[in-house]
Formats: structure tokens, C-alpha cells, sequence
């Protein structure tokens, strides 16, 4: 894929979410069309190394913003068009006192700063293997 076909798609998908953005549609719903594993960030970057160079560009950056302000704007979608999952996560109770004092400090709840946390791109080098 040439630089310009790069940057055409990185268009294409921030003028996606600028539509959808102005559009005031729900966080979830602007996740799932622009991020999503069917959104049009993975329809034009279906291989892993080509989202994980997306995930490092303005575009991204951009699209995560916008869905940031979505977030803060209110309720995600109806429970029927987007049903709730629930994960645990095992963690060391000092991990877990930082999550709680650092959601305090932002005056958020632990699961919304968690979710802004598996929002972000994470480096491969920083994830374990099994």
C-alpha cells in the first residue's frame, strides 16, 4: 500500500467519524462503526500491523477524541441494540487501589476510567505473552 493510499484511508475514516460525530450518536454506536471489529478503521486496515500503525496516527488520535466527548456526553446505547458484557479482571490489590484513587482524582467511576484505559492503544512490547 503506497503513503497515499495510507493517508486516503486515514481520510476516509476520520471524515466517517466527523459525519457520525455531528450526527450526536451514542459512544457505543460511534465505537462500533468507526473502531469496531466491523468498523471501517479494520474494513480498510483488516491486518494487525496495519491498525497498529493507524493506532498511531493523528486520525486516531482525532477519532479518539471525538469518542472521548461522546463518552462524557451521557448513556450508551439501548441495551438491545448494544448489549452489556461484563469481564473479570484479576488484579493485585495495589493495582487495584491506584485504579480506584486515580478514577477519585479524575471524578470518575473505576469502570468508565477503565474503559477509557481499554480504550487506548497499547504497544505489543507491553503485553505479555502466554
Amino acid at each position: 500500500m503506497t503513503t497515499a493510499e495510507v493517508q486516503e484511508k486515514q481520510a476516509q475514516i476520520q471524515r466517517s467519524a466527523e459525519t457520525l460525530f455531528g450526527q450526536k450518536v451514542d459512544w457505543v454506536t460511534f465505537y462500533r462503526e468507526i473502531l469496531g471489529l466491523h468498523g471501517i478503521a479494520r474494513q480498510l486496515f483488516p491486518t494487525q500491523e496495519q491498525l497498529r500503525q493507524f493506532e498511531q496516527t493523528e486520525a486516531y488520535r482525532d477519532v479518539l477524541q471525538m469518542l472521548a466527548r461522546l463518552r462524557a456526553k451521557g448513556p450508551q446505547a439501548n441495551e438491545e441494540e448494544e448489549p452489556t458484557r461484563v469481564i473479570t479482571v484479576r488484579l493485585p490489590k495495589s493495582l487495584h487501589e491506584s485504579l480506584r484513587v486515580e478514577a477519585h482524582e479524575h471524578h470518575t467511576s473505576m469502570n468508565k476510567l477503565c474503559i477509557s484505559k481499554l480504550l487506548q492503544f497499547i504497544d505489543n512490547e507491553k503485553i505479555p505473552a502466554e
